[in-house]
């Protein structure tokens, strides 16, 4: 059935406004990555990764909070999924570009092109149509730079190591590989989870260490790392991998 002027006047105000807090709540992502950029600016790269934390969190659970409020039928004029990636885009990608300009991770000759590279790739790999499969996978490496860039704080990494990352990283958004997405796809999801929030749990143990904590939480986020980097290089045995 279309849906007209009349249709929507005639939805409960309180349904409306219900879904309208729920956009608000995904833009609120956006504050977060403009606290995020105010404490790079200053040198304060513990406070920066707590605020992208924040805008994780947001991003980890309003999909959820959209599709239990059926946000795109109460609200069909505002979309979710394009407020969801121009804030992804800020969080994701920005931000840590700017990081990585600015840090002094790298000489500045190679820190400009690798920012460069962040933001052009991950513009385009949001604007690509496929970046999801029909199992709810991402479709090649899906513009996490603030996971990434987490890790180039965390390890003492060599300059071009770093940039070699970027450079695998930024080739790799145009590759068909797969990376899971932790809440959509169904395949070993429990331990998927629950590997999610050892993950948490052991970043905010780094940012309140000031990005310096034991061997044993570096050890921790690496080796999760890897489960998610690897995941989908392995397929499934059944089909109908994944669900809504």
């Amino acid at each position: 059935m279309a849906i007209t002027s009349k249709s929507l006047s005639e939805r409960p105000a309180s349904r409306r406004t219900l879904a309208f807090a729920v956009h608000v709540f995904t833009a609120s992502g956006a504050v977060c990555g403009l606290m995020a950029l105010m404490a790079a600016v200053e040198g304060h790269w513990a406070i920066m990764f707590a605020w992208l934390g924040a805008a994780l969190f947001v991003d980890g659970i309003d999909g959820s909070m959209a599709r239990r409020a059926r946000v795109g039928e109460v609200l069909p004029r505002w979309s979710g999924e394009q407020l969801d990636l121009v804030v992804d885009y800020l969080t994701y990608c920005l931000v840590p570009a700017f990081a990585v300009a600015s840090s002094g991770m790298m000489p500045f000759w190679m820190a400009v092109p690798a920012s460069v590279a962040i933001l052009v790739t991950s513009a385009l790999y949001f604007a690509d149509t496929s970046m999801k499969t029909e199992d709810l996978y991402f479709q090649g490496f899906p513009a996490v730079w603030n996971i990434v860039v987490f890790y180039f704080f965390l390890l003492p990494l060599n300059p071009w190591v770093i940039f070699a990352v970027v450079v695998l990283l930024s080739v790799g958004t145009f590759l068909p590989i797969k990376f899971v997405h932790p809440f959509r796809v169904v395949r070993l999801r429990f331990l998927t989870i629950a590997l999610l929030a050892v993950w948490a749990v052991l970043a905010i143990v780094a940012v309140l260490d000031d990005m310096k904590p034991d061997l044993w939480v570096t050890v921790g986020l690496c080796l999760s790392a890897a489960y998610f980097s690897v995941f989908g290089l392995f397929p499934s045995r059944r089909a109908g991998g994944a669900q809504d």
